[in-house]
């Protein structure tokens, strides 16, 4: 096979401030990740193992939502460190074959910009086009009734100018205007600038706003009272602010500029069905995405860990994907509740995400890895004193999921006090390390089996019928590569036949102790096998 590293490859996401601070500030830094490259991959089977790092935005910002409002896109913010820490963090980590993926904001700007700063200045300003502007109604209220993100009005009264900007988000993130060619071509810049010097790749942030209805008509209520209870910006069908069909050719565009350099990729972050998601990669010309964001695993809770529902996800995003387009799977992130802490209102949250991680591993697609998952770190109980994120003024707050990387018992992380508490550092890389049942070892060993196996890495993905309730099994087959994982998502023990079908020769890696392979299989609760069929 050909191989494509952000294909066949395993990224790791890392958030910035939270995973190694080298100056004692108390945040996270680049010359910290530097110092703990080897960690990710040193080329050893002692190492994790990944082949690419995906960093959340690094760029100069207010930090009114930590980094997604850039003020500069051609610059590091001085938090974590400078362009040449950057340049040397690119040269290390590509020594050791980890590819480097920026956070690429295009969707809005800081309002303190210098872009937003001069539009914002007079109507006749040159760059008074590049932000959406537009008139009050007669009556004096917004153009239209659209929510931002984080509640309230999208749309923010201008005293100076006497009209309302456009913010999908935070008053502090004024909408980019990418219908105006001046625009695009200045972010197609900032692509150039990174990939010029040596960046692999770019995670798109919320690529699926990028370009809204131009007419700017009002959303239609949200009907479902499910939906509806889960934040403000629920209230309302986001049909005309997102995923609106010409956003695709923005994304095109995008994706003609990485094109010209050899190796790079995209990864968009996306909403909506499966369908919806599959649109990005361009149809059958595979001109889009390289990656569109599958988020349905981040989405499950206590009540959505059951093995004929997440079947039904993986399948129905298989089934929409465009003929020769590439899956991906993802089961946490800087916004989400880390995953351990969403399955577990029994406490059996860590046997869960044992689970959750072989499946993750062993899946056809591209797998994201937040950084912390491999040793099983949980959300973090922070007062209300510390918390930071400024969502939580609007909806479920962030910081949880974003507290320091827990390498030891003691504050390794820093030498000073970290902007985030600590969670429970008995749960850390020094204590996991030599220890063959922890996490940490069960990642590695996954991800060190797949580098070498071509099923887990370019096999087809079959799912296996006819199995007890509770049971999702499939297989991973290319040419004599031939692999099935079995996993329980119940509690109980569950025993069953194999069909006649399938002979294993080896169980393979497990989340519980190794049994000979067999015909006739009995699972723990919460246990997971890869095995080797004949």
């Amino acid at each position: 096979m050909e191989y494509l590293w952000w294909k066949h490859g395993v990224i790791y996401q890392i958030y910035p401030r939270s995973f190694q601070d080298s100056n004692g500030d108390g945040i996270g830094d680049l010359q910290g990740v530097i110092d703990r490259l080897d960690y990710l991959n040193d080329g050893t089977e002692r190492s994790l193992g990944v082949d690419a790092i995906w960093f959340s935005p690094t760029f100069p910002s207010p930090m009114a939502d930590f980094g997604y409002d850039v003020s500069d896109y051609e610059e590091v913010h001085d938090d974590f460190g400078d362009m040449a820490t950057m340049d040397r963090l690119i040269a290390e980590a590509h020594k050791r074959g980890i590819r480097v993926i920026l956070d690429f904001v295009p969707n809005h700007s800081s309002s303190q910009h210098p872009w937003f700063v001069e539009s914002r200045a007079s109507k006749e300003s040159p760059k008074r086009d590049w932000y959406v502007w537009r008139d009050a109604k007669p009556d004096g209220s917004p153009p239209n009734n659209w929510i931002a993100a984080f509640g309230g009005p999208a749309w923010e009264w201008d005293q100076r100018t006497q009209q309302y900007y456009l913010h999908s988000f935070l008053i502090e993130q004024p909408d980019l205007n990418w219908r105006n060619p001046e625009v695009e071509a200045r972010m197609h810049e900032v692509l150039r600038f990174w990939m010029d010097r040596g960046v692999d790749g770019f995670r798109i942030d919320v690529m699926d706003r990028v370009l809204k209805d131009p007419q700017h008509r009002d959303n239609p209520p949200q009907e479902n009272p499910r939906i509806r209870a889960l934040a403000q910006a629920a209230m309302q069908m986001h049909t005309y602010d997102q995923n609106w069909p010409e956003v695709i050719e923005a994304v095109r565009g995008i994706r003609r500029v990485t094109d010209a350099y050899p190796e790079r990729m995209t990864v968009g972050e996306v909403a909506g069905t499966p369908e919806q998601i599959a649109h990005y990669y361009g149809g059958a010309a595979l001109d889009g995405l390289h990656l569109a964001f599958n988020f349905p695993f981040t989405r499950i809770w206590d009540d959505r860990w059951i093995a004929e529902r997440v079947r039904r996800s993986v399948d129905a995003f298989e089934a929409a994907l465009p003929a020769g387009a590439w899956p991906n799977h993802v089961f946490g992130n800087h916004d989400v509740d880390r995953f351990s802490s969403r399955v577990n209102r029994d406490g059996r949250g860590h046997e869960r995400a044992r689970v959750a991680a072989l499946m993750l591993l062993t899946l056809r697609g591209t797998p994201f890895v937040y950084y912390g998952e491999e040793i099983g770190m949980a959300n973090t109980d922070i007062p209300e004193k510390m918390l930071q994120d400024p969502a939580r003024f609007y909806s479920r707050g962030r910081d949880q999921e974003r507290t320091p990387m827990q390498w030891s018992r003691e504050d390794a992380f820093t030498t000073g006090t970290p902007w985030l508490p600590y969670g429970n550092l008995a749960v850390n890389v020094e204590q996991q390390r030599d220890d063959p049942a922890s996490m940490l070892s069960l990642y590695r060993r996954l991800l060190w089996f797949r580098r070498r196996s071509d099923a887990l890495r370019d096999g087809a993905y079959t799912p296996v019928d006819g199995l007890p309730t509770g049971i999702y099994a499939y297989m991973r087959l290319y040419g004599d590569d031939r692999l099935l994982t079995v996993l329980n998502f119940t509690n109980d023990p569950i025993a069953f036949e194999l069909p006649a079908s399938l002979h294993t020769t080896e169980t393979l890696i497990g989340t519980h102790d190794l049994p000979a392979a067999a015909q006739s299989i009995t699972l723990a609760g919460n246990e997971g096998r890869l095995l080797r069929l004949a």
